[in-house]
């Protein structure tokens, strides 16, 4: 991206470069929308990518929890920060402190755990339409060519969810992000309905967010609310390259995921856990008990397992669909002997390190 630009140019045109389709968007994740993260799901076709929610008031008190949390460069643009506050004070230094390094922050008013709703942040927000007005607007006062927008939950009353979000646009808010489901849901599926009512109420852009596990529900939401931009957290977690029509996560793609962790140095406890979502459907049984025991491993042995284990997957399932059933099943037979083989060996003291193998 154009580094010299305003911010504000950057994220409008991010949203008006797409004409025949909507933007795609990496979600704000606790833990998992890190540096290394995003890189890799930008090369997969992630058009705007947001960091974890990050809290305004230790986040603009504390240095040590500004490098901790934080972590960016040159290339990860166009970047959305988001925070959680219940001080508009909070909020607008944060703001001012990420501002060189970022083309937007966000207002988390969509939070749904209790410890968030306890502190007076998250989805409790939605019901404190004044207060984020406030913060909308004296951020963009502080720093007015940095675009503010904010990550809701829908009220239960379609008409309470449309009036916020005109609040908002009517403070300046740059684009809503809608998810939908009341802070109450969890499984249920998203209410489409209420975020195409909020789409034709509003100009600035809005953004789907809740059940875009692949290409087609991106697509599929898209022509039902006319949305701008879907955003997806569980399911680009599974599969880092959902957005480039796989239906699963590539081998080539979890290769990425290990050189980009390991160049950013990305802590271990993180790249396990990455490794884990975009691998599950590949391991048995077996193989995830084995996997989810280590803590530590040399370079080279995270590489050739994860890239065992991803090309065992692409083997087994192809994401153009199963041509010859029986040739699966003789894969899986195979593999289950070869499993069982290796379970008498590790019995036996023969092989304490679980061989991984391709068919």
């Amino acid at each position: 991206p154009d580094l010299d630009q305003h911010p504000s140019s950057r994220i409008m045109e991010v949203f008006e470069s797409q004409t025949d389709r909507c933007v795609y968007i990496c979600a704000p994740m606790v833990r998992y929308s890190k540096l290394a993260f995003r890189q890799l799901v930008r090369d997969y076709g992630v058009d705007l990518a947001f960091t974890p929610m990050l809290l305004a008031d230790s986040f603009s008190r504390s240095a040590r929890a500004r490098d901790v949390e934080f972590t960016t460069n040159a290339q990860d643009r166009p970047l959305i920060v988001q925070f959680a506050a219940n001080q508009v004070d909070d909020f607008v230094a944060a703001a001012s402190l990420v501002r060189p390094f970022c083309d937007g922050v966000d207002l988390n008013c969509g939070c749904p755990q209790g410890w968030a709703l306890k502190e007076g942040i998250g989805a409790c927000l939605i019901h404190k339409p004044e207060f984020v007005a406030d913060l909308i607007r004296q951020t963009r006062a502080r720093n007015p060519d940095l675009p503010v927008s904010v990550k809701i939950r829908i009220h239960k009353d379609t008409r309470q969810t449309v009036d916020f979000c005109r609040q908002m646009e009517a403070a300046g808010a740059a684009f809503i992000t809608i998810h939908g489901r009341t802070r109450e849901q969890r499984c249920q599926p998203v209410n489409l309905d209420v975020i195409r009512d909020v789409k034709q109420s509003l100009r600035v852009p809005v953004i789907a967010n809740g059940d875009v596990k692949s290409l087609a529900d991106a697509q599929r939401i898209r022509e039902y609310t006319g949305i701008n931009g879907v955003m997806t957290a569980r399911g680009i977690l599974e599969n880092p390259a959902m957005f480039h029509g796989h239906l699963e996560t590539p081998a080539e793609c979890v290769q990425d995921w290990i050189r980009l962790s390991l160049g950013t140095g990305t802590p271990f406890p993180c790249f396990h856990h990455h490794l884990s979502y975009m691998c599950d459907r590949a391991f048995s049984r077996y193989d995830r008990r084995i996997f989810n025991t280590l803590s530590s491993t040399s370079a080279e042995e995270r590489r050739q397992r994860a890239a065992a284990a991803a090309q065992r997957r692409m083997e087994e399932s192809d994401s153009r669909g199963v041509k010859d059933p029986h040739a699966v099943q003789a894969k899986l037979a195979k593999r289950e002997e070869l499993e069982r083989r290796e379970r008498e060996a590790d019995q036996s003291g023969g092989g304490a390190a679980l061989r991984w193998q391709t068919e």
